[in-house]
């Protein structure tokens, strides 16, 4: 993946910075104070157990609460002011690249946080693969022009050489070094951090990566949001890069993941009666670990999703060829028109429920479990979701082709809280 669009255009730019961190003895502990990205933390018990942890914790900036978006920008801006002057958040001296590493029993991945020059999708260096929602985008544009900051990096990926040169080789020397933070988090993955301020290494990295073209494996609605407040501006600055973390998936393979729909307003009795004649429906036993393998091996032959929400397990299956024929676009190709997420969306939501894709009527949830428990609080309909394969995403993003909101969840993701950036 070393291509890079038009002729004469550069690959990646990620430049260093210096990293906006908190001072130790000023918090709790790092991993206190740290979260999941914002759209990852599960309302409001997430939100409430985070805030808790410690007075500190970062999602009182990325996840500000207050009766409005103008107030909750405004407390956000406040908050991460007064941390600064209280020398809780602190600059580090010299601009860097820093080298992050997550570990989690016998997964390791390790990437190079940076400020990324911004490109627009058909540039053909930065290749988004799923569509945004323009509230959200709107959202995090306020959040981000009030704090003139990035508060949390966006999770890319690009295909190295898979040689221990150029980018790898510096993260491999850097890691041998004495980090400049190491905390756990109450989910058992270990963090750990390093600065990279050698010139040397700065400009291996620079050629290497000058080379590549990435793929957003999370945070589009985020790096939709950067090009948004680099638009808005009258001439070059700060705006022109965003918080980014690079992964090279040669050496360090990424999760993908399902992004799961809780259906607000939709009981689970509804959802089925409309699926007669549509699709296939059968029970499936729990518990819930046993259920999501069923929906695995159907997966295998075609669209499949699990509903659940009573208090049992149906699978979906089988669509109507007629059905799919008359309400999945026909312009586009057979592997976006076969994606369950497709299906989903244009079948499912649009046609047989008819469910608006607004917040009102759909929550995505990352997790499960979390996704069957608020369906059944609400009353609503939890329709579970098997992962999309990689190679796929990869393709159709080369296509110019972008996938339904929501369609995966790469990872793991990096934890918010580590290294902020700062554009004031």
């Amino acid at each position: 993946m070393t291509t890079t669009g038009p002729a004469g255009e550069q690959g990646l730019s990620l430049l260093p910075f210096p990293g906006l961190r908190y001072v130790r003895d000023r918090v709790g502990s790092l991993a206190a104070v740290t979260s999941p990205p914002y759209d990852v933390v599960v309302r409001p018990d997430g939100l409430n157990h985070l805030e808790s942890a410690d007075p500190h914790n970062i999602v009182r900036l990325i996840l500000p609460q207050a009766a409005t978006p103008e107030a909750r920008n405004l407390l956000a801006a406040r908050t991460l002011a007064d941390w600064l002057a209280e020398g809780v958040l602190s600059a580090d001296p010299d601009p860097a690249l820093y080298v992050y590493e997550q570990r989690n029993g016998d997964l390791v991945q390790r990437g190079l946080i940076g400020a990324l020059a911004l490109s627009p999708a058909d540039a053909g260096v930065v290749l988004p693969h799923e569509d945004v929602m323009p509230e959200v985008v709107t959202d995090r544009a306020g959040l981000m022009r009030a704090t003139s900051a990035n508060l949390e990096p966006l999770l890319l990926t690009y295909r190295g050489d898979g040689t221990r040169t150029g980018a790898a080789a510096v993260v491999d020397r850097t890691v041998e070094a004495e980090p400049l933070l190491a905390t756990t988090t109450e989910d058992g993955v270990r963090h750990r951090l390093w600065a990279v301020t050698d010139p040397t290494d700065l400009t291996a990295v620079t050629e290497d990566l000058s080379r590549r073209q990435a793929l957003i494996a999370d945070g589009h609605h985020r790096w939709a949001t950067y090009l948004r407040l680099q638009s808005e501006q009258d001439g070059p600055g700060p705006w022109d890069h965003g918080l980014v973390l690079l992964v090279d998936t040669a050496r360090y393979p990424l999760q993908v993941r399902a992004i799961h729909r809780m259906l607000r307003r939709l009981p689970v009795s509804e959802a089925l009666d409309a699926l007669e004649g549509r699709f296939r429906v059968r029970p499936v036993a729990g518990p819930l670990e046993g259920a999501m393998k069923v929906l695995a091996e159907a997966a295998v032959d075609g669209n499949a999703f699990l509903l659940a929400g009573d208090g049992g397990f149906h699978l979906v299956t089988d669509p109507d060829p007629r059905l799919i024929e008359a309400t999945v676009r026909a312009d586009r190709p057979e592997a976006w028109r076969s994606l369950d997420a497709s299906v989903l969306h244009a079948t499912l939501l649009e046609h047989v429920w008819q469910v608006p894709d607004s917040p009102e009527h759909i929550t995505y949830i990352h997790d499960t479990a979390a996704t069957v428990e608020m369906a059944e609080r609400h009353g609503g309909t939890a329709v579970l979701m098997h992962p999309v394969k990689e190679e796929v995403v990869r393709e159709l993003a080369r296509q110019g082709v972008t996938m339904p909101r929501k369609s995966t969840s790469f990872g793991p993701k990096p934890a918010t809280g580590l290294v902020l950036r700062s554009l004031a």
